[in-house]
């Protein structure tokens, strides 16, 4: 079973405008059998998943907004 805990970390990185509007169409492409499928279990697929959305806040709060 993976753990969860609520220590939060920040990332920082750079990215090409066309690798930001990559990632943010795999983060709302990818769905809950793309992660579960390589997630040890159900707990860690969820925050998989809300990292994910995250993610795609990060890239939207940016302006890198994909329909």
């Amino acid at each position: 079973m993976s753990t969860v805990t609520t220590e939060a970390v920040e990332i920082s990185l750079q990215l090409t405008l066309d690798q930001a509007y990559a990632l943010a169409e795999l983060a709302k492409r990818i769905g809950w059998m793309d992660v579960r499928t390589n997630a040890v279990d159900d707990t860690e697929a969820h925050q998989m998943l809300a990292a994910m959305a995250r993610v795609r806040n990060a890239l939207s709060d940016i302006g890198v907004i994909v329909r």
